[in-house]
């Protein structure tokens, strides 16, 4: 007996035991879910997250939608969940691009006086914006395209600046660029007329044709003409009424040149177009073109071929004609040589380690031709430890060697030869060690070296800007250069100097 009830007290935990953990009803918590414009109220099972919830009410999310707190939060009692619906849309508006003025100053016109060379007028862009909307409501508005749908057109204004200079008689035409426009000068300095007032001459470019009839020159590309440069044009010196004419040639950066003896003939090297500095890539290509009285082309034909241009050819590389047209000299910032046209090859006259700019151009060595092709002077890097000093050289072609004719001249030395070739003039560095960043003076020399004379400036006067100088045409020899912005004419004889503009606008010039 006393046994059964042991037993029966045991069953009795047992039952007592098993009702005490019988499965009760899950728990719920009570939250909120705002969205689209109403606020829901929801029971979910604890523990629940905002994707399980929002799923509960069969809210559907779009892409761009957000949730606030995040879809994989866990919840708790009378928690909130806010459901912001985002749109993407695209919006294109026009805008107007205000034209520019520029006034372009002439000396022969009396001070004051204004002239409308062009009326300006306005351009179209269109802007394209990405619109984001929280729940309606704009919250950005980013522009994801700008594209000109018509460029702006300068008003172009022509300014009377009359100068007080007296007008000089000169041979020939000169022609120059001021306020990057076209302009001539014919049988005397006060006799000026204006060639190209498109206002966007670059100045790379600009030569004179042997006969006077045309002038050559590059254009700076429009804001709408992508990959490009600038373009090579022709305008006619003879017809003051004709416009100028493309050439159809694009990205001339180092050279193109009138080919002596030949009528309506140029030469020219390209570039490709680079985002990045100095903007280009060199082809070091050399290519002829020729065109008939009407300026269309009429014959075409490459001397050589795109090539590397060897070290630093990415800058480009020069060419120059010899005055008998049976040479064709090439300058590139690790030689100078000859171009051998019926092969379509460069043969090297002289090599030399280039110089090291440390910025995103390179140094080409200025060459110039003795009449004939019996001599090319260049300033040439000397053999110097220092690595600093430049000399002017005279490369005898036939013996295939350099002589230096004038010793430390600097790196831009740039050699101009008379008509006659009797006489040389070139720059001096003022700081030979700085020649990089140094002022110039000019001087002038016989053809062998012999007898230098400094012409300008004068005692504690201000240096010039690296340039190449420009001889008259005739025997009188007289020099064309630019100070300070203004035209300069000095006899290398005496030395006399005749000041011909006072603008300060002139960038370019070229006497034929």
């Amino acid at each position: 007996m006393k046994h059964f009830l042991s037993l029966l007290l045991i069953v009795l935990i047992f039952v007592l035991v098993g009702c005490s953990t019988s499965p009760t009803a899950t728990a719920t918590i009570s939250i909120s879910v705002i969205h689209d414009g109403q606020t829901d109220q929801i029971l979910v099972p604890a523990n629940s997250s905002v994707r399980q919830a929002l799923t509960a009410l069969s809210i559907t999310l779009n892409t761009l939608d957000r949730v606030e707190p995040e879809l994989e939060s866990t919840l708790q009692n009378d928690a909130s969940i806010k459901v912001i619906r985002v749109t993407e849309t695209y919006s294109v508006e026009e805008k107007t691009l205000p034209f520019e003025s520029q006034t372009v100053k002439n000396e022969s016109m009396s001070a004051g006086q204004k002239v409308l060379i062009q009326a300006g007028v306005n351009g179209k862009q269109s802007i394209t914006y990405r619109v984001l909307t929280e729940d309606g409501v704009e919250v950005s508005r980013t522009v994801t395209k700008t594209e000109t749908i018509q460029s702006s057109k300068p008003e172009i204004i022509m300014l009377g600046v009359q100068s007080s200079f007296k007008p000089v008689e000169i041979s020939g035409t000169i022609a120059y660029i001021s306020s990057s426009n076209a302009w001539v000068m014919e049988a005397n300095t006060g006799n000026r007329r204006s060639v190209v007032s498109t206002g966007d001459l670059d100045g790379r470019i600009f030569s004179i044709s042997p006969d006077k009839k045309w002038l050559l020159f590059t254009r700076s590309a429009g804001s709408d003409e992508s990959q490009t440069i600038n373009s090579l044009w022709i305008a006619s010196l003879e017809d003051s009424g004709s416009q100028p004419i493309s050439l159809g040639v694009k990205n001339v950066v180092n050279y193109a040149e009138w080919i002596p003896n030949k009528t309506n003939t140029i030469a020219y090297s390209t570039v490709e177009f680079r985002s990045t500095a100095p903007g280009w890539q060199a082809n070091n290509d050399l290519q002829v073109v020729q065109f008939g009285k009407d300026g269309s082309v009429i014959n075409s034909k490459t001397l050589l071929e795109a090539n590397s241009g060897g070290i630093y050819g990415w800058w480009g590389t020069t060419f120059l004609w010899s005055p008998d047209n049976s040479e064709i000299a090439y300058a590139r910032p690790d030689s100078i040589g000859l171009v051998d046209t019926k092969s379509g090859t460069t043969n090297t006259l002289v090599e030399f380690t280039p110089y090291q700019t440390s910025g995103d151009w390179a140094w080409v060595p200025g060459i110039a031709w003795a009449d004939g092709h019996a001599v090319l002077y260049a300033n040439l890097p000397d053999s110097d430890p220092s690595g600093t000093r430049y000399s002017l050289n005279g490369i005898l072609i036939d013996q295939n060697f350099p002589v230096v004719l004038q010793a430390n001249t600097g790196l831009f030395s740039y050699p101009s030869v008379s008509p006659d070739s009797n006489l040389v003039a070139y720059l001096t560095a003022l700081l030979p060690d700085q020649s990089e960043s140094s002022s110039y003076n000019l001087f002038v020399m016989d053809r062998d070296g012999s007898n230098p004379k400094k012409l300008y400036p004068n005692e504690g006067g201000s240096g010039l800007e690296p340039q190449t100088v420009i001889w008259s045409p005739s025997s009188d020899n007289k020099i064309a250069f630019i100070a300070n912005g203004n035209l300069l004419l000095i006899d290398p004889v005496t030395a006399a100097i005749n000041q011909i503009t006072g603008d300060s606008s002139i960038s370019k010039i070229d006497w034929k």
